[in-house]
């Protein structure tokens, strides 16, 4: 999925591609500065959704988004202001949607999740735990910072971001398999980890390394043959 986001404003600009990335990572996530910078960019690229500050500092976001309108005409656009009455405007130009700001995560997440049927990376998705026959815990994955095997490596520990440990009759290849395209990573044999919540990566133990993650001060080890992949999945 492609995505541009085009506001004159810096930190607005950033804080709404920040909520994008962590609502769908693996979209591409394209930015303008202004109406020139917009428009260049919309003779180069398409995209799947717009996002337009209605008043940019060199013209009226309303022209840039009837240009993407003409040469992206399956594309969803969307307003983003700081006043609620620019709503009908929005709507009159046919927009799909408006945002106003400060940014809601959970608006812009309801926006994206419009096409989730054409798009599965932004469907909600949970995870049943089972630690016995009957009792099952359903679990958001934005919740679950890593995941560990435990015992003899057929049951794993799940670690949230509040600190909540869970009990999974579950194998961690299992989990592996299943979270791959969920941006888990498998950084040694006994742990998958969140790749949106590392926080540190540091000298451990000789010559290997470690990480953290957020809401954990726990030490996990990086296996040797993971670290190069664990590096490039960060782009570091």
């Amino acid at each position: 999925m492609r995505i541009a986001v085009v506001d004159d404003e810096k930190n607005s600009r950033q804080e709404l591609i920040r909520l994008i990335r962590e609502i769908a990572p693996q979209s591409e996530v394209y930015e303008a500065g202004n109406g020139v910078q917009a428009m260049q960019l919309l003779e180069k690229k398409t995209f799947d959704f717009l996002f337009i500050d209605i008043r940019l500092g060199d013209m009226e976001g309303t022209t840039v988004a009837s240009l993407a309108r003409r040469l992206m005409p399956n594309a969803k656009i969307i307003f983003a202001t700081a006043y609620s009455e620019y709503a009908v405007t929005a709507f009159e130009l046919q927009a799909n949607d408006y945002i106003l700001k400060p940014y809601d995560p959970a608006r812009i997440r309801q926006i994206l999740s419009q096409v989730s049927s054409r798009f599965p990376e932004l469907e909600e998705l949970r995870i049943a735990i089972s630690s016995n026959q009957r009792h099952t815990l359903l679990l958001d994955l934005n919740e679950i910072t890593y995941i560990e095997s435990h015992g003899s490596g057929k049951r794993c520990i799940i670690h949230t971001l509040s600190g909540d440990e869970y009990s999974d009759n579950t194998a961690l290849g299992v989990y592996e398999e299943r979270l791959r395209s969920r941006r888990f990573y498998r950084i040694h044999k006994t742990c998958l980890v969140h790749l949106k919540y590392v926080q540190d990566i540091f000298p451990w133990s000789g010559s290997d390394f470690a990480l953290r993650v957020r809401g954990s001060a726990a030490e996990l080890p990086i296996g040797r043959d993971r670290l190069k992949g664990l590096r490039a999945n960060l782009h570091i």
